[in-house]
């Protein structure tokens, strides 16, 4: 006898699905991730899969004309499937289909199925599971590959021949990773090798859909099991040659460096304790990528990396530019984090007021992000350097809140604008002006003269002076 799990419908909208297939006779069910996730009782679903033996698309357009508003349908024709939503859910319809791919495409050959042809071509046993939604079998489970074994046993496993799953598709090989990530489930052997088999195949899949399950890699509790099995796995070759290359502990004359690879997992790692903002992990992710090309042994001090933060912040945009993510606020973000991964931690062994001051400033908005990633930067085991490091973090963060409210240093506007020193010397636009705003900017963060106007006016004066200039009045 089949499992029954009526409790996973009580939401109405089965019902009205339900309905639905039976007006147009049409055998329908759940399948995919609700049925995985309410399983793993890992919350409510917001996108539900609903696949028809028959025609995905007429079956949305009926559940459209039954449910309260008639939901606009999104029909895909390409695909064969249509989307609508309702009291924020998102469901997606589509026939059952069979599936056969051309060697250098991830986009099928597609022609009717049967409900078995649609659970062998899905790309893990726990995500071929199907909740029937028709009068006779209602909330029954059709479990063809033992995918709630898996589940309990916490395996991703393919359903059918994990070299033909993979090769079919390439994007299974990463989203195996994402799901073994997310669930903290185990890889099956057999299936760990076929992706290593079948890693260069990756080469075919757009760089925006590989960039989608990176972030939901880097937005998993521990980021550090998914990059370790595409480094296991040989994708990280293809996707992150920049990371790759940091990897590996070289001596010379006794001296040592760190694996920088293995460290930057635990800095993400620590990072995801601590954050959900997802930009923030890719510069934890980026921050040391500057550290390969910088590699010097020097005779007198050992292995240097001098400048990696500014040469990693230069990579970041080509890294982006290359995987075809956005060249925004988002890249720039990241880009200030990794240039300015190391100040903090420069500061902490002295904290001078103009050094936090500067800090602050070049910062802005950002100065709590950049400590929450030098504080992740903390791999240390030994506990009382951790102690160490920490506190020290700590004095900076207190500085920060002293400087910051006395100086109001944080999206610093001058004083003194450019328009009042034209006027006060009487110049066009010249090099002048800019010459006296920096030197007052740099007269307040280096605390010669407090965030004041009237400090900041008088200062203008003189070094109007100085440079020959006459007030005009």
């Amino acid at each position: 006898m089949q499992p029954n799990y009526k409790t996973a419908l009580n939401n109405p909208v089965f019902g009205v699905i339900s309905k639905a297939a039976t007006q147009l006779e049409l055998e329908t069910y759940v399948i995919g991730g609700y049925v995985r996730d309410y399983i793993l009782q890992r919350g409510d679903a917001k996108d539900i899969d609903i696949v028809a033996i028959g025609s995905g698309i007429a079956l949305a357009k009926k559940v459209s004309e039954l449910l309260p508003g008639k939901p606009k349908v999104s029909v895909f024709k390409t695909y064969g499937t249509a989307m609508l939503k309702t009291n924020g859910i998102e469901l997606e319809f589509v026939g059952a289909r069979k599936e056969s791919y051309a060697e250098n495409s991830r986009n099928p050959a597609v022609e009717n199925g049967t409900l078995q042809d649609d659970q062998n071509r899905r790309d893990f046993t726990i995500n071929a599971l199907a909740l029937s939604l028709n009068d006779t079998t209602y909330g029954n489970l059709l479990d063809p590959f033992n995918g709630v074994e898996d589940l309990q046993k916490k395996i991703i496993r393919t359903p059918l021949d994990p070299d033909i799953t993979y090769s079919d598709d390439p994007l299974r090989m990463l989203r195996a990773i994402r799901f073994a990530t997310q669930l903290d489930f185990t890889i099956e052997e057999k299936s760990l090798e076929a992706i290593t088999r079948n890693a260069s195949r990756i080469k075919i899949i757009s760089k925006e859909r590989i960039v989608d399950e990176i972030h939901k890699i880097l937005m998993a509790p521990v980021p550090s099991k998914g990059f370790a099995l595409l480094h296991k796995t040989e994708l990280l070759q293809y996707i992150f040659p920049e990371l790759l290359a940091l990897q590996g502990i070289e001596e010379k004359e006794g001296q040592r460096h760190k694996d920088n690879f293995w460290h930057t997992l635990e800095v993400v790692d620590n990072i995801a304790e601590t954050t959900n903002n997802l930009w923030l992990r890719w510069a934890a992710l980026l921050h040391d990528i500057g550290k390969a090309p910088t590699k010097r042994f020097d005779k007198k001090i050992g292995w240097t990396f001098h400048g990696h933060e500014f040469v990693g912040s230069k990579m970041v945009y080509k890294l982006f530019k290359r995987l075809k993510m956005p060249l925004n606020d988002k890249m720039k973000f990241v880009q200030k984090m990794v240039l300015m991964s190391s100040r903090p931690i420069v500061l902490a062994s002295d904290v001078t007021d103009s050094a936090v001051r500067r800090l602050v400033f070049d910062a802005g908005d950002y100065v709590e992000d950049l400590m929450i990633l030098c504080e992740a930067d903390i791999t240390t085991k030994n506990p009382k350097k951790f102690r160490k490091y920490h506190n020290n973090f700590q004095k900076v963060r207190d500085k920060i809140v002293e400087v910051e409210e006395r100086d109001h240093i944080r999206n610093f506007q001058p004083p003194v604008s450019g328009e009042e020193i034209m006027e006060t010397f009487n110049l066009k636009p010249s090099r002048e002006i800019g010459l006296i705003k920096d030197a007052i900017k740099e007269a307040i963060l280096e605390g010669e003269i407090p965030n004041e106007y009237e400090a900041a006016h008088a200062f203008m004066l003189k070094k109007g002076v100085d440079l020959g200039l006459t007030p005009s009045n």
